[in-house]
């Protein structure tokens, strides 16, 4: 027979059971409201994914080695980049040396030469009177035809809008007018009408003011090839310095190649090396031989030019002051000194004094500066023929003092036999063209020679920084093989 429990307590030393405990009901979403826009997480950016993925693969080892291939390529890269960036500007300087601004400079300097000679071949004509040679006719006419010439090649090299062709451009307008003084003058010359004189003052006096011009441009010219090796011959440390890290940065991947699998070589790699390494020494190299060429070509090539231009330019100015000084026949004075030494003394007489001083010091210099015996010569025999014209230009003047004027005409444009200073100031000026022609041989070995130590270098830089880089990414490669 069943018996029933009575009650609902629980039996003595029993625990009383605890009922499960609900977790809270979430209500039901409502309804969505269609005017709220769902929340959008926010988008992360490309650069962060990156960093992620790298953070990521460089826990592995062949992620770090995919990173440090990726590396050194692009050291490699922009090694070879750099090189043939740094090279090119300076190979492109050092060939403006050698074919633009030099030449440049030294069309200048004739065009000065030529129009001086000219005003010197016109003032020796006109003293001679009716009996003007046909010599001195010719070198008057060859000499305004070489400036002419000279004046177009300068314009067609010169930049447009630049110093330089605005200077040009009034050379070429003034010189017909002179060309036309000239001609007036040695008209009435001939007829004997004073009148002559006057105009040859006045062609004169336009030729100085473009002589000024001539000089101006000259120099302008000479500063543009100064710049021009300034930009040429500075060490390209920029792309040293990029070899130097590329170079390390592949030694120190083959140490770690080397502790981590104890294999000395890595082929690829050690190519890579290699490759920075000759592209390295080719730049330091190639750049230190360039640089000590062009150096001295501008020590031992520009500055004996620019010194034996200034030479040949002071010779001709004195002698064509010496003419117009018995042109003017004391109409041109100029006071002179301070004081109790101030003096009135004859305009054109005083300028010779100043050109030949200034040719005494130019002429020494040009002979320091000259490096062989075949530079050393013609400068010498110039130094004696300029002695020997100052002795004949003192006794010219102390006859024209004395009132003898024919006996100073004798000699400043005589015949030979009465030793005339004509003949000094022809020595003097070829000896000088002798030594520009010696000098600006030595200038275009020199330039050269420095100019063929860049050939190849901007062409075989970026091929081997190319091959290197390849050569990294192959050893690299190399090791990834290994993992899979």
């Amino acid at each position: 027979m069943t018996r029933q429990q009575q009650g609902t307590a629980a039996p003595p030393g029993a625990p009383a059971s605890t009922p499960p405990a609900v977790p809270p009901q979430v209500p039901p979403p409502g309804p969505r409201n269609p005017d709220v826009p769902d929340p959008v997480p926010p988008r992360r950016t490309a650069w962060a994914e990156g960093v992620d993925r790298l953070r990521a693969a460089a826990t592995t080892e062949p992620g770090r080695l995919r990173i440090i291939g990726a590396a050194l390529a692009v050291l490699v890269v922009a090694f070879g980049a750099v090189t043939a960036w740094e090279m090119t500007e300076r190979s492109t300087a050092a060939d403006d040396v050698l074919h633009s601004s030099q030449p440049l400079s030294a069309d200048a300097a004739d065009i000065y030469r030529s129009l001086a000679d000219a005003n010197t071949a016109a003032s020796s004509g006109f003293l001679a009177g009716g009996q003007e040679t046909a010599r001195s006719r010719e070198g008057y006419e060859e000499n305004i035809s070489l400036a002419a010439d000279k004046l177009v090649t300068a314009a067609a090299n010169s930049r447009p809008g630049s110093t330089s062709a605005k200077t040009i451009t009034e050379l070429n307008k003034m010189l017909p007018e002179y060309k036309g003084l000239v001609e007036r003058a040695r008209a009435n010359n001939r007829q004997g009408y004073p009148l002559g004189g006057a105009y040859l003052r006045y062609a004169n006096s336009k030729m100085q003011v473009m002589l000024e011009d001539a000089e101006r441009l000259y120099k302008v010219e000479n500063e543009r090839l100064r710049s021009d090796y300034d930009d040429a011959t500075p060490y390209p440390w920029i792309a040293i310095g990029a070899g130097v890290v590329a170079i390390g940065a592949l030694v120190w991947a083959q140490r770690r190649n080397y502790r981590r699998t104890n294999r000395v070589l890595n082929h690829g790699m050690a190519a890579a090396t290699a490759a920075t390494t000759v592209v390295l020494l080719w730049l330091v190299v190639g750049h230190t031989v360039a640089r000590a060429g062009l150096n001295d070509s501008y020590d031992h090539g520009v500055r004996s030019l620019n010194t034996l231009n200034d030479a040949r330019i002071a010779s001709i100015k004195a002698r064509a002051n010496e003419n117009l000084t018995l042109v003017s026949r004391g109409a041109e004075t100029r006071e002179v000194g301070t004081g109790a030494d101030k003096r009135t003394v004859d305009a054109y007489d005083y300028d010779f004094q100043r050109q030949m001083k200034d040719l005494t010091v130019k002429l020494a210099a040009a002979e320091d500066l000259a490096d062989d015996s075949a530079g050393v010569r013609p400068v010498e025999a110039a130094t004696g023929n300029m002695e020997v014209w100052k002795e004949r230009h003192r006794e010219a003047r102390d006859e024209d003092r004395l009132g003898n004027y024919q006996a100073a005409l004798d000699k400043v444009i005589g015949t030979p036999d009465k030793e005339p200073t004509g003949e000094c100031f022809e020595s003097v000026d070829k000896n000088l063209a002798l030594a520009l022609t010696h000098e600006r041989a030595e200038f275009r070995r020199a330039a050269g020679d420095g100019r063929s130590a860049m050939d190849g270098l901007v062409v075989g830089a970026a091929l081997l920084g190319v091959l290197a880089a390849a050569g990294a990414v192959l050893g690299i490669g190399r090791r990834l093989s290994e993992y899979r």
